[in-house]
């Protein structure tokens, strides 16, 4: 593991809340912004590329956008970089974890993931979560504030900029690997965060990061992993949305559910797999049912086939992830010869496909349930 503290120059805490987070909006709001002050639109197209293509992080920076235009932006408008308070590597190789700072000084934390042939990030949707799944590190902190859609977007384009810094230094990350600029090209709004309580933001953020002519993500490579907010499942369906949806489930009975995921309490079990069956329907998209395997807790054969008749009819793929170590819950994950068993059982006898999740950052807690900025925070103010 190798932490390093980070001064960055690119932006300050002490912004002006009335400025204009210029990744706040999509590229028609920002052409309508420019119309409103008399600027052509054509200038537009210049300062998109500037913003998502070539990651700039200061109005100087933007040579091509006539004076006056930069200097009303630079009046009444902001590039909403975050800075890194701290970046982590892992030992893995392939996972490095950031600890970026909000304008009001709130931290969230960022993950970059590197797997074969492609690059991942892992983002937040919010400071804490108000979900309190009890053995999630970001749900134990609890539930600070959204995020705007700018500070979701700023991570994406923060990741997508270290990809580019590092190259060609990338074979620190990816041992053996050619040394061409590699691209961001999936997110996962699997951070600190239930993306669906955060609904608008989340939904504004996701517009702008598909806009073909910035980062230009594909539907397909963005995935959103809520803990079972049914009314979110219910508006993404008729909305009719071109992502990937993933649930953590957890449990099959609706009493150790709610041991798990306190918020089913609020929204059952039945209640929510009849919004995923109702999801399916009107997307024809399959759903990812995310399983946090706990020993002795839900590995065992009776509740691998508890998953299987739960999910029968459904165009379901289960995510089968090891308990993740977290400071607030004693549970252990389940052993890999339990995993095997458990897969094998949804295969054999429910045709019901399943993956085991590849850990990645387990020593930097910045795998799956582990994310958190308490820990994080103390360990660069002790520094």
């Amino acid at each position: 593991m190798v932490e390093r503290t980070i001064t960055s120059m690119r932006t300050s805490t002490n912004v002006n809340a009335a400025c204009i987070n210029l990744y706040d909006l999509t590229r028609e709001e920002l052409r309508g912004r420019f119309v409103q002050w008399g600027f052509k639109p054509v200038h537009v197209r210049h300062l998109w590329r500037y913003l998502y293509l070539e990651f700039a992080d200061s109005f100087d920076a933007m040579p091509k956008l006539p004076a006056k235009v930069r200097a009303r932006l630079a009046a009444e408008a902001q590039i909403g970089v975050l800075p890194t308070a701290l970046e982590t590597d892992s030992s893995d190789g392939f996972t490095r974890k950031y600890l970026l700072t909000l304008t009001d000084g709130e931290k969230i934390e960022t993950v970059l993931m590197r797997f074969t042939g492609r690059v991942t990030a892992c983002i937040s949707s919010q400071v804490g979560c108000a979900m309190g799944c009890v053995f999630c590190a970001t749900g134990q902190m609890g539930y600070t504030r959204h995020l705007t859609p700018g500070e979701i977007v700023a991570q994406a384009v923060h990741v997508a900029r270290q990809l580019r810094d590092l190259s060609p230094q990338a074979s620190r990350l990816s041992p053996g690997r050619d040394r061409e600029t590699p691209k961001l090209r999936n997110v996962v709004l699997m951070g600190m965060g239930e993306p669906l309580h955060n609904y608008d933001a989340v939904m504004q953020a996701i517009d702008i990061l598909r806009d073909p002519n910035g980062l230009s993500l594909a539907g397909p490579r963005i995935t959103l992993s809520t803990v079972g907010v049914v009314p979110g499942i219910l508006r993404l369906a008729e909305e009719k949305r071109p992502l990937h949806l993933a649930v953590s489930l957890h449990a099959a009975t609706q009493a150790e559910r709610a041991a798990l995921v306190p918020v089913a309490k609020k929204w059952p079990l039945d209640e929510l797999m009849a919004a995923c069956r109702h999801y399916c329907e009107t997307t024809r998209r399959r759903i990812f049912f995310e399983w946090t395997l706990i020993e002795g807790k839900n590995d065992s054969p009776e509740h691998a086939r508890a998953v299987g008749r739960l999910l029968h009819g459904l165009p379901a793929q289960v995510n089968l992830i090891p308990l993740n170590p977290t400071a607030g819950y004693a549970g252990a994950p389940t052993r890999s010869e339990a995993a095997k068993q458990f897969q094998k059982i949804l295969a054999d006898e429910f045709a019901l496909p399943s993956t085991v999740r590849q850990r990645r950052g387990i020593d930097i807690a910045a795998g799956c349930g582990q994310l958190a900025t308490a820990t994080e925070t103390l360990l660069h103010e002790e520094r």
